[in-house]
């Protein structure tokens, strides 16, 4: 069996996931290649028969053709036919797709070359991109016309920017690629595949496979951490994020660090400059930790781990604070609140600052949530295990022969 694995980027989370599935398969007897679009930034550690699928130059002009004009995936037409020959010469038995908005492929190219020869995909969703006109997020503006028809986009100028709004054209060529295909959509949380059972997409079988995390690195893990920032004797509110704003919640640390009692200290990591700048006096913020153990030791040495998020899939850093031992009190927001059970946090209403404040006080006065029933949930997470369920689809998928 023979596979390949597609990424928009070399680096990050879904290229994460892309590598740690094709290393568990290897040791299974099943080959795996993997190929992304150009990184503008260094990357290390990738596979010696990675491939790389354009250059330079070709994502730049991609990346100002798509903007100026509205149409995402219709250029990169060199680097995908380079791409498909690859594919032709190899014979993959399975493409298994992850994102590919990015600014490296030709979609209607690929689809139509997947289509015409047949072959079997596995398309592991990490947002909405998919089956909307233009955004891959929509929940905080509460929009709904993916559901019958995008037009008039409200968020063009967010990622993937456009100059041109063309999200009902473009809403069109995505129904017109994205069906048809002989394929099975993974997605890591219940919630996005009810979206998708609601979209264009509905008509493709839908497997939800959670992501995952590395125990060996997330465990509880001492340190002197209160001691090092002066909060000894305080309860330890933290919130993790490598991309602070709206959409993550700053505001509502900004309100919960107004609203708090002075016995409490709110800790956010992932901030810059900028952050600081929107973040009260009495508010640390670490920018950024020095490996995943120290973030390690920042989940263990919080008393509540906060994750008021307006828009998100599958957060693992949830999972993160859970196998370090400590509980979660967070929004009731796209997959969040699948990663908890009644023994190891607490939901409230999205925007509900008011009953954020009363959980994260019931949680770090009444204690009801003991480490060791964190811990527990948090190797239902394991990502070897989670990996391993994508080596059984690859299996099932050739021994049904669809």
């Amino acid at each position: 069996m023979k596979i390949l694995g597609i990424n928009s980027v070399p680096y990050g989370s879904t290229c994460r996931i892309m590598l740690g599935v094709k290393s568990v398969a290897e040791k299974h007897g099943i080959h795996v290649d993997t190929a992304s679009g150009y990184s503008y930034h260094p990357v290390k550690d990738l596979p010696d028969q990675h491939i790389p699928v354009g250059g330079m130059v070709g994502k730049l002009l991609h990346t100002r053709l798509a903007r100026f004009t509205g149409y995402h995936g219709c250029f990169s037409h060199f680097a995908t036919w380079r791409l498909l020959r690859k594919i032709q010469k190899e014979q993959y038995d399975i493409i298994h797709l992850h994102n590919i908005h990015g600014w490296y492929l030709n979609f209607p190219m690929l689809t139509r070359y997947i289509k015409k020869n047949n072959i079997k995909v596995i398309w592991t969703l990490h947002d909405c991109w998919s089956f909307t006109g233009q955004c891959p997020h929509y929940a905080m503006i509460g929009c709904e016309k993916w559901k019958t028809h995008c037009f008039d986009c409200p968020q063009c100028k967010d990622y993937p920017r456009v100059d041109i709004d063309r999200s009902e054209r473009m809403y069109d060529l995505k129904k017109k690629w994205f069906t048809g295909m002989n394929a099975v959509l993974v997605t890591p949380s219940q919630w996005l595949a009810g979206q998708v059972k609601q979209s264009f997409l509905k008509d493709y079988p839908v497997k939800v496979i959670h992501n995952g995390i590395d125990l060996d690195i997330f465990q509880p893990t001492e340190s002197d951490f209160k001691q090092k920032y002066h909060c000894e004797g305080k309860k330890l509110v933290l919130g993790v994020s490598m991309d602070w704003g709206v959409k993550k919640g700053l505001d509502v640390f900004v309100e919960l660090a107004n609203r708090l009692p002075k016995a409490y200290q709110v800790v956010l990591v992932g901030g810059n400059e900028k952050t600081d700048r929107q973040l009260p006096a009495n508010v640390i913020s670490i920018h950024r930790t020095q490996n995943q153990k120290e973030l390690a030791e920042i989940y263990t040495a919080a008393d509540v781990f906060v994750n008021p998020t307006r828009e998100d899939t599958f957060p693992t850093v949830n999972i993160e604070s859970l196998a370090c031992g400590t509980p979660i009190v967070t929004f009731e927001t796209g997959g969040s609140p699948e990663i908890i059970d009644e023994n190891c946090g607490m939901v409230v209403p999205c925007n509900d600052v008011a009953a954020l404040e009363k959980a994260i006080q019931y949680v770090c006065e009444e204690k009801p949530f003991s480490q060791e029933a964190c811990v527990r949930r948090a190797k239902c997470f394991e990502k070897n295990e989670k990996f391993r369920e994508y080596v059984e689809l690859y299996q099932e998928l050739m021994e049904k022969n669809l």
